[in-house]
Order: C-alpha cells, then sequence, then structure tokens
C-alpha cells in the first residue's frame, strides 16, 4: 500500500495542466491600464458530475454533503465551503470544488448508497479558464452569443453556452470576473482566442491620438 501510495504521488506530481505551456505567455499578454483584462488557468480543479432525481431521497443526501441545495433553475448555482454546484440540466449538474476528487466522490458514492444517482469524476475532462478585467464583458461579447449585459447574466449565474463556436460552461463569479469550462482538448484554442480578443483594450489615448 505505501508503495502504491508513493507511485500515486509520483503520477499526481507529473501532471500538466492543459495551459502549462501558455503560461508564462498568458502573464505577458496581460492587458493593463483603464481597460485591463487578464486570462489564467485554474489548474487541476476538481469537477464532479451528478445525475439524479432532484426530488428523490437520494438528491436530499447529495445535499447534505456538499451543505448546499442542488439549484433547480437554469443559470443558478449554490455554493457553500469548498463547493459550487452549476444546474446542467433539470436532473444533472456540476459541482466544482476545492475538496480532493476522490475524497468527494467517495462522500457522494457513500452519500447516495445503493439509490438510482450517477456520481463521476470529471474533473480530467474540462478545466478552468479566468477572465477577469475592467474588459472581460467586453471581451466575451465578442464571440458569446449570450447577452451578457447585467441587466440579463450577472455574478451567481452559470450557463451552457458557446465562445468563438467552442461549448464550454460559462460561469460569472464576480462584476469583471467569469469562469469559462471547455473541454480540456479546448482549452488552448478558448484561451488564445480570449488573448488575441482581448489586445484591442491595450491601446491608449493620449492628448486625443493613440500612441
Amino acid at each position: 500500500m505505501a508503495e502504491l501510495t508513493g507511485l500515486t504521488q509520483d503520477l499526481i506530481g507529473m501532471r500538466r495542466s492543459p495551459l502549462a505551456g501558455m503560461a508564462r505567455e498568458l502573464m505577458e499578454r496581460a492587458v493593463t491600464g483603464e481597460r485591463n483584462v487578464r486570462v489564467s488557468e485554474w489548474r487541476f480543479t476538481t469537477m464532479v458530475s451528478l445525475r439524479v432525481d432532484p426530488a428523490s431521497s437520494a438528491a436530499e443526501e447529495l445535499e447534505g454533503v456538499l451543505g448546499t441545495t442542488l439549484p433547480r433553475t437554469s443559470g443558478e448555482v449554490s455554493s457553500h465551503g469548498q463547493h459550487s454546484v452549476l444546474w446542467l440540466g433539470p436532473d444533472e449538474w456540476l459541482v466544482v470544488s476545492q475538496m480532493s476528487p476522490a475524497v468527494l466522490v467517495a462522500a457522494l458514492l457513500e452519500s447516495v448508497g445503493d439509490a438510482h444517482a450517477a456520481v463521476v469524476d470529471v474533473s480530467a475532462n474540462r478545466t478552468v479558464v479566468e477572465l477577469r478585467g475592467a474588459a472581460a464583458r467586453a471581451v466575451l461579447e465578442k464571440g458569446c452569443p449570450l447577452d451578457l449585459h447585467p441587466r440579463s447574466f450577472g455574478p451567481g449565474q452559470a450557463v451552457s453556452t458557446t465562445l468563438a463556436r467552442i461549448p464550454l460552461v460559462l460561469w460569472q463569479v464576480g462584476p469583471d470576473s467569469y469562469r469559462l469550462l471547455p473541454r480540456s482538448s479546448f482549452a488552448e484554442y478558448v484561451a488564445r482566442w480570449l488573448v488575441d480578443a482581448s489586445q484591442e483594450f491595450a491601446s491608449t489615448f493620449r492628448d486625443g491620438g493613440r500612441s
């Protein structure tokens, strides 16, 4: 068992996130100034897919482990402690957590027992790309079909949508802060698109002219 644990730790140490090769570029191409915007990656975020009848006792047991309710409407996000639960469908949710995936999945599976429910670790399926800054919404509006005006979409909401034709989950966490959850295979494309779309905001104006 000790040897297996050591091997597991070695494998964990060898992991590379989908945007590991872009880390320096993302820092160097961040836009500063009045219309600032920055792209970064939340590496190795725990994500767990839940499928369960929301009216069942199993749903109640899952809520007990998570410490929060399973959202019931499109766009809704519920959060407590280390966990946030994003609505994906009438009987489907995505848990985004700071807890170890093995620990979280084990606790959720134990809570439902033999009930009709699905609990699946999908942490490797997606990554989290954060877009933050005063110009963040303007960048997204170039390639996202959603109405992102605050009257229609705001902090604490998450929906399945597309960006530059790539399907992803868009989650607004603050007035100028968004988290995008694309499939890992599309992560670099999404990050490069965001960086390129943000560069126009690096221009500054002095005395009425561009400098």
